[in-house]
């Protein structure tokens, strides 16, 4: 988070912060309902495919945003 020198972060910075934690729940929540499914006598293999694939797809989004939040170190 970067600060504008009046004591204000940057919105932007809080935003992506915000969508980050929310991603990284959702991604907890698909785990979970995953394994729940899993555990049923006749799982839906075709939800748990399309649960793993939104789940895929969640982790690529966190790994960007984390990406963004941390500076490239050239070295």
């Amino acid at each position: 988070m970067t600060d504008d020198g009046s004591g204000h972060q940057d919105i932007d910075a809080v935003g992506s912060l915000a969508r980050l934690e929310a991603l990284k729940t959702e991604h907890r929540d698909l785990d979970a309902a995953i394994e729940a499914l899993r555990g049923m006598a006749a799982p839906d293999q075709l939800q748990v495919a399309r649960l793993k694939k939104r789940k895929l797809r969640l982790k690529d989004e966190i790994s960007k945003l984390e990406d963004m939040r941390v500076p490239d170190i050239i070295a």
